[in-house]
């Protein structure tokens, strides 16, 4: 499966470098980085946030988890949940729920890195479906959505 065609077009108007990798369908972004064989922390997923009454896009490694506190405070407010799916579903039309890619600007949806996501020269990420990502380098993705970079994730306990 291709990419949706608002990203294919903005890639290409932009003259972006990039990858579409075609794997066979996943629902979680460190196992998509599994099949490709990427770095985990390489491999980026979006987690859409509301806060207050607008909707953020938060961008992490695949095997990280969203700190919800710590973007509380990055954003300055109490009022921060998860979105729905519905919701998601709404703002991404073209893409398949769980697999939008985190040029949320597409959207008109500020994004949010995390801070460990910046120091790879390159990123992977979900290309609006579930059965292709993109590679890119990480400085020509934030080129294209200005990021507001800081620390919002918590690395998961080591499974023993």
């Amino acid at each position: 499966m291709s990419i949706p065609q608002t990203l294919k077009t903005r890639l290409d108007r932009e003259h972006v470098h990039y990858d579409v990798l075609p794997h066979s369908q996943m629902f979680h972004a460190a196992d998509v980085a599994r099949a490709l064989q990427v770095p985990q922390k390489k491999m980026a997923k979006v987690v859409i946030v509301k806060a207050n009454k607008r909707f953020i896009m938060a961008v992490l490694p695949a095997s990280w988890n969203i700190d919800l506190h710590r973007l509380r405070t990055v954003f300055g407010t109490r009022r921060i949940r998860l979105a729905t799916e519905e919701e998601i579903s709404r703002l991404f039309p073209d893409c398949e729920v769980g697999a939008m890619s985190p040029l949320g600007t597409l959207y008109g949806l500020p994004v949010y890195v995390d801070r460990s996501l910046t120091s790879d020269e390159q990123i992977c990420f979900e290309g609006g479906t579930h059965s292709a990502a993109i590679r890119m380098r990480y400085w020509d993705f934030a080129a294209l959505v200005f990021p507001v970079v800081a620390e919002f994730h918590r690395v998961p306990a080591p499974i023993w």
